[in-house]
């Protein structure tokens, strides 16, 4: 029934990192030199590494939901099997209306991988394998007496999504968390969970109590190590297997420590799984698992990263001067790691050719002046794309207005209606918190009706993402990297925060590329399913840009001149840059 994943070959490293701790030991041990240190037992260094594997069995626990907890108030124990489940768990929810997948934790309540899948529906009819991401428009909730059953938003991909980026991180499509453990906090403590806003010291309390009394008989526990909590986290008694052995800074002691610690503890383990996450994993073989973009530049002598001291932004286009000098260029036909031309979890030839290679040419082409002049505009084959998907992680880690949000809100309530829409300015939305804001601890009876779903029977609903989140009181932690950005990096930033505020409109993090058919739909809301509509997409909102009818649009729209000619090579480059995720 259960399926869980680890990145590939992460238990190899850990098992030969123990055997040359022990090695250590042994030679240390026969040396015969008094002033040598007192040996260090693996119980006591811990394994490195073992944090991601423990955090894997708390990513994957179905008992931290409030649901759960209702249980438990009705007289069940903690490590009783539920009489039911949570209906939620019952199907992942896909595009398609009315059809689910199988849920793979039927009978259970939430957890985070009901909504950021891997391989459990690989071989499933319409599923397959997932970046940790769902197949829905918008992820199913757990059903509380708010009525809301979705989220405003769907799951982002969580592989590569704590990789290092200028000026520190920022989580969820809004930005609203500075770190992967604010992120875990407050999914843990959220509405994801079923918890609603004022009932945080209730989740922590709730969460702290399944983990002191985890007796490790549980059918998920069963799948990693059937160890209770409490011996798990000690990480030094002598059942624990070396490769789950946490090392000491991610040691608690269960038995005696308050809710607080208990789930400040579990949060650091799980940040530390989620943080493993990457692309371009190493089988066991020892070959890194790539894509047929990566090895189409190996194959042909190109750089793949940039130089030290080099912007990717720059990288991009030294790339794209490389390309352009390329006079026999050597394609990719076939799949180094399977020795064939087709992928394990795509349902499209391992290939980069021709078509491929025009598309990286125009995915790399700036216009000579923005907006693009009339025979460029014309001619087309310029995307601009590097201008916020740099190479090599094709994302500038930052916020852009792309027109997601007026699209969807004028397709319910016409053309222009957002651009009409009253959104209030910084003093009157503070001014009236409850009125404007998204629901916090602090104001737990706000409205969130600029984080919500529009629909037509309400035009004040809508989702203007990271407008609720700058210089929101009840959110001060990413405040300073979200300032940079609507600022564009002048350091001080000459504009007031009632600018910036109007800058922030309908902006939304800037997605990678890689792998994007195992993250699809696309955009926030899942408003696309398939990538020629993205690229048609982009062609549309960069004349809307251009011609001023685009509220708040990102400027680097106005650079793209693209015909309905470029979108077959455009999405012949997009899919290059899948992989086998494993």
């Amino acid at each position: 029934m259960f399926s869980f994943h680890r990145p590939h070959n992460r238990f190899s490293h850990v098992r030969g990192r123990t055997c040359w701790i022990v090695l250590s030991l042994l030679l240390v041990g026969c040396s015969g030199d008094s002033n040598s240190p007192p040996p260090v037992s693996v119980a006591t260094a811990g394994t490195p590494g073992a944090e991601d594997a423990v955090g894997e069995r708390l990513f994957v626990e179905t008992r931290f939901a409030q649901t759960f907890k209702v249980y438990l108030d009705s007289g069940g124990k903690v490590n009783d099997t539920l009489p039911v489940g949570d209906p939620v768990m019952d199907f992942s929810e896909t595009t398609r209306s009315g059809v689910g997948l199988p849920g793979p934790f039927t009978g259970l309540t939430m957890n985070c991988r009901a909504c950021h899948l891997v391989d459990e529906h690989v071989g499933t009819p319409g599923g397959g394998m997932r970046t940790y991401a769902d197949f829905a428009q918008r992820s199913p909730l757990p059903n509380r007496s708010d009525g809301k059953r979705t989220a405003p938003r769907n799951s982002p991909p969580l592989v590569n999504a704590s990789l290092d980026r200028p000026g520190g991180g920022l989580f969820h499509f809004d930005g609203e968390f500075s770190t992967m453990e604010e992120l875990t906090a407050g999914t843990f403590t959220g509405r994801n969970f079923g918890w609603l806003p004022g009932q945080k010291a209730e989740a922590i309390a709730h969460i702290a109590r399944v983990i002191r009394g985890d007796d490790g008989s549980g059918v998920i526990a069963q799948q990693f190590d059937g160890l209770p909590y409490r011996i798990l986290f000690t990480g030094t008694n002598p059942a624990i297997p070396d490769e789950l052995r946490l090392p000491p800074e991610f040691r608690a002691f269960i038995g005696s420590w308050s809710d607080q610690e208990i789930f400040d503890a579990a949060i650091k383990v799980v940040a530390a799984y989620v943080k493993s996450l990457h692309f371009s994993q190493v089988e066991e073989s020892g070959t890194l698992i790539r894509s047929p973009f990566d090895v189409f530049l190996s194959r042909n002598g190109l750089p793949q990263e940039p130089n030290s001291g080099e912007t990717p932004l720059d990288y991009s286009r030294r790339l794209l001067t490389l390309v352009n000098g390329l006079t026999s260029p050597q394609f990719v036909t076939s799949n180094p790691h399977r020795g064939n031309g087709l992928f394990q979890f795509h349902a499209q030839p391992f290939q980069f050719g021709a078509q491929e290679l025009e598309g990286l040419k125009i995915f790399l082409a700036e216009p000579s002046a923005t907006p693009p002049t009339g025979p460029e505009l014309s001619t087309g084959k310029i995307g601009n794309c590097l201008a916020c998907h740099a190479a090599p992680s094709f994302t500038d880690f930052k916020l852009h207005n792309t027109g997601t949000t007026q699209r969807e809100y004028d397709s319910i309530h016409g053309v222009n209606s957002f651009a009409a829409l009253t959104i209030p300015n910084l003093a009157a939305r503070n001014g009236n918190y409850n009125g404007f804001l998204p629901a916090t601890e602090v104001h737990p009876n706000a409205s969130e009706r600029f984080r919500a779903i529009p629909v037509l029977a309400d035009p004040a609903l809508t989702d203007l993402g990271a407008w609720n989140v700058f210089a929101n009181p009840d959110m001060p932690n990413p405040q300073e990297k979200i300032r940079a950005i609507l600022c564009d990096d002048q350091a001080p930033c000459p504009l007031s925060d009632a600018t910036l505020l109007d800058r922030a409109i309908a902006r939304f993090k800037t997605p990678s590329l890689r792998d994007l058919s195992h993250s699809a739909p696309f955009m926030h809301n899942g408003q696309f399913e398939a990538l020629n509509d993205i690229i048609d997409f982009y062609i549309d909102v960069s004349g809307q840009a251009r011609a001023g009818t685009l509220r708040n649009g990102a400027v680097q729209l106005q650079g793209i001149a693209l015909t309905t000619g470029d979108v077959a090579s455009l999405v012949a480059l997009l899919k290059s840059l899948n992989e086998d995720y494993q």
